[in-house]
């Protein structure tokens, strides 16, 4: 009878302490962190398609996104974008012979150095104004303006327009897989 006893009480503990930790991993994964996949090209050289990526869903919970946060956001086709923030809040957006311009004044934009050097002709990123792509002349309260890394091939604030920035789900710049690419990402 005693044995019985120890072994209920013993399952009784298991059991608790399995339903917290699975408790907290889904508060933890809600809330806080969750896992992406890169899906597509838009964003190479500095993200592959198929790294895995952690969200931080907290830090905009309390803070706007800064120039150059690579952000994960919820697109009008129903699926989750990543892109860089290029354009904040009352910013004038504009690309001249393959240079950034925020409000009349050229930005540099080192993350984009490994794949110009691969272009042999041509431009990685066509001439526009926030005009033109967005029919606006500053960006908007509440908004930003995105873009992919990879400007020839990314489909962002040039075609599906200015991003609330209640899509946006958060920021990432940690991968985790694959093994060869765990690490930091600017």
């Amino acid at each position: 009878m005693e044995q019985t006893k120890k072994e209920k009480n013993e399952f009784w503990e298991w059991s608790k302490a399995l339903l917290i930790a699975f408790g907290l991993a889904w508060i933890i994964r809600f809330f806080l962190f969750t896992p992406i996949v890169v899906d597509g090209e838009s964003m190479m050289p500095t993200l592959e398609d198929g790294d895995r990526m952690i969200v931080n869903k907290i830090g905009y919970e309390v803070g706007e996104p800064d120039r150059y946060d690579i952000v994960v956001f919820h697109a009008p086709e129903e699926k989750d974008y990543i892109k860089r923030v290029i354009g904040l809040p009352g910013d004038h957006v504009a690309y001249k012979n393959d240079q950034l311009f925020i409000n009349g004044e050229p930005q540099d934009e080192p993350y984009l150095d490994p794949y110009k050097k691969d272009i042999n002709e041509g431009t990685l990123t066509e001439d526009f104004t926030l005009e033109e792509s967005a029919q606006i002349s500053v960006i908007p309260e509440g908004y930003v303006f995105v873009m992919g890394d990879n400007r020839r091939y990314s489909k962002d604030s040039r075609h599906i327009g200015i991003v609330a920035l209640e899509e946006i789900i958060g920021s990432t710049n940690v991968v985790f897989w694959p093994p060869n690419e765990i690490g930091l990402v600017e």
